[in-house]
């Protein structure tokens, strides 16, 4: 790995460690074996580095716990929707206790976002990506093939996430399980 792979597997580190507002830029170097005109060289400044280390994790996070990697994962999921949607709800939920780390950087990043405008347009976009890819893994809905519903079931799927995150992070014997989460849905649809 060069400098720039190392800086940002080094914020990524520290910002599961320290969270976002106490990683510093020498934290940064400390964990990276880099040193601090890299920083600026690679990344132009400590804040753009977090950004994108913080993006990296997110990402990393959602290809960890559920099938969204390949198409061929994505196949082997049940063609029932409620199948398929108690399948990735229990994947998720299953890996609940190693995700405490993202979840509660995500819970961090999002108190900043009025402060941070920079911060706040960075995640713009791969929120709406994120929302599309939960539509197409919880659902199995092609969002080339169908964008306003995949849009609105990737706004719900993503509201959902949140909820189940924020309870599991409060309460992890009462936060629902993938049982709760499909027989919940039933009765919103009216057939539980």
């Amino acid at each position: 790995m060069g400098h720039k792979e190392d800086l940002l597997e080094g914020a990524k580190s520290c910002l599961l460690e320290k969270g976002y507002a106490r990683t510093t830029a020498r934290d940064i170097v400390a964990a990276s074996g880099t040193n601090l005109a890299s920083i600026g060289y690679h990344y132009g400044s400590k804040e753009a580095l977090l950004q994108q280390a913080f993006l990296a994790l997110t990402e990393e996070w959602g290809d960890r716990v559920g099938p969204a990697g390949s198409g061929e994962d994505r196949k082997a999921l049940p063609a029932d929707p409620y199948e398929r949607f108690h399948t990735v709800w229990d994947q998720v939920i299953a890996a609940a206790g190693a995700s405490r780390p993202v979840w509660k950087l995500q819970t961090e990043v999002v108190t900043r976002l009025d402060d941070d405008e920079k911060l706040r347009e960075a995640i713009k976009e791969p929120q709406r990506e994120g929302r599309l890819g939960m539509a197409e893994v919880f659902l199995g809905l092609d969002p080339e093939a169908d964008p306003e519903r995949a849009r609105v079931a990737g706004l719900l799927c993503q509201a959902l996430a949140t909820g189940v995150m924020i309870q599991w992070m409060v309460d992890p014997e009462t936060a629902p399980t993938a049982d709760d989460l499909t027989a919940g849905l039933k009765v919103l649809m009216g057939e539980g």
